[in-house]
């Protein structure tokens, strides 16, 4: 039986953050909704991944020992890629019990389903670009099922965020601390710290401990006077900058760079946010840059539910915290301000005075005072650069997929034109 991860239909609902990435590729506590995936079945399953196409090259370049978009075997286990991997989820993949026919419901999310693989052969013997859920179910016997965690809205990734957290971190070595630790640093309770072989935690430091785990990857380095404490875990190759307060599920990707006050966020690996400025309740996707003195609100001033702004409909997310949301690629300038709930797009420019919209389009360029379109070829270039700057080559496959989400039909971007 082959096991395939799935990109549904409803992927669309979480641009721009899946505009660059597989909807497995988004982060809760300090994994991918993949490495949960593998780090649960490792060992006694083989996963094979569906995405889009426009995704695929680059994915398979980077993972080349994958199955990518291809049908193997006539009998086939279908897997939800917005499944959030727990034990549960593990178990009834590991023992593959499903019936052949069958598609299991959780609300109108198909989950899983074992079905013959001539009903996912598109043109030419492809699986379908996104899988439409909705009409598979219905040429299928359908069982409900209950108590899986599913990501449904852009703010779930942040929603699940502190739960997630610490359950990944159940699987550190949390008291065992090695690296180069400063006999001046503050260690609280031990028992809950991890400090990775290669680590380097500088003069000053705190790492507190006392209300929740503190995690420092390999590789990553913890500058003199900065504070961890309350669940924070800093992936290899990332840094703490001087004077840094992390706390309160805070999630730092590899290679990122933080500075200032950070509280209950996702930071993905390469993002530059290393000078001063709050950032709470928020999700930072890779590549990004956020410029000296940057802040968001995460919190509105009469503490009520917090409204989204998606392709142009207002949510109701029935969070009272959440922050700033932004796709890959995408910078802010020196002093910039983003109101609760902010979603900025892939490869956009924010500049300026007084807080922008709270919906910001895909390579648009502007701030408070309106947007226009961001010329593709000095995104292009910018980016090219940004990545250089971190030792990454953009490949021609990183590239193309690039340049289509830039050429993406208007229908699913659109301009702000006036605040």
């Amino acid at each position: 039986m082959q096991v395939i991860v799935f990109e549904d239909t409803r992927v669309r609902e979480l641009k721009p953050l899946v505009n660059l990435k597989p909807v497995y590729g988004l982060y809760t506590g300090f994994r991918s909704l993949q490495e949960k995936l593998e780090h649960s079945t490792r060992g006694y399953v083989t996963l094979t991944w569906h995405l889009r196409r426009y995704l695929a090259s680059f994915y398979a370049e980077q993972h080349p020992e994958y199955v990518v978009n291809r049908l193997e075997e006539k009998d086939v286990l279908l897997v939800n890629g917005r499944i959030v991997c727990d034990e549960a989820a593990a178990r009834v993949i590991i023992e593959g019990a499903f019936d052949v026919g069958k598609a299991y419901m959780q609300g109108d999310n198909l989950l899983f389903a074992r079905v013959d693989s001539s009903l996912l052969a598109a043109d030419g013997g492809l699986m379908p670009d996104l899988v439409d859920t909705s009409i598979l179910a219905e040429q299928l016997v359908t069982e409900t099922v209950t108590g899986f965690r599913i990501i449904d809205n852009l703010w779930d990734l942040t929603a699940f965020h502190a739960n997630e957290l610490l359950r990944d971190a159940e699987t550190l070595e949390l008291g065992r601390i090695e690296g180069d630790v400063h006999p001046s640093v503050a260690i609280v309770n031990r028992s809950n710290v991890y400090v990775a072989p290669g680590a380097v935690v500088r003069a000053g430091a705190v790492l507190d401990a006392d209300e929740g785990f503190v995690a420092v990857g390999d590789g990553a380095i913890v500058d003199p006077q900065a504070v961890l404490m309350q669940n924070v875990f800093l992936a290899s190759w990332s840094r703490a900058k001087i004077g840094a307060k992390l706390y309160s599920n805070v999630a730092v990707g590899m290679a990122s760079k933080v500075g200032g006050e950070v509280e209950d966020s996702l930071i993905e690996p390469f993002v530059n946010k290393q000078h001063d400025g709050f950032l709470g309740h928020s999700y930072i996707s890779s590549w990004c840059n956020l410029g000296a003195g940057t802040n968001t609100s995460d919190l509105k001033n009469n503490y009520s539910q917090i409204k989204l702004n998606i392709n142009g409909q207002v949510r109701m997310t029935g969070l009272q915290f959440l922050g700033l949301l932004m796709g890959d690629h995408s910078k802010s300038s020196i002093n910039s301000m983003f109101n609760t709930g902010t979603v900025v797009g892939t490869g956009a420019n924010i500049f300026g005075s007084g807080f922008p919209s709270k919906e910001i389009p895909s390579f648009s360029w502007g701030g408070s005072g309106g947007f226009e379109n961001y010329d593709v070829e000095k995104a292009v270039e910018t980016a090219r650069l940004v990545m250089a700057r971190r030792k990454v080559t953009m490949s021609s496959a990183y590239e193309s997929m690039f340049r289509f989400v830039a050429g993406m039909d208007c229908s699913e971007r659109f301009f702000i034109t006036s605040k």
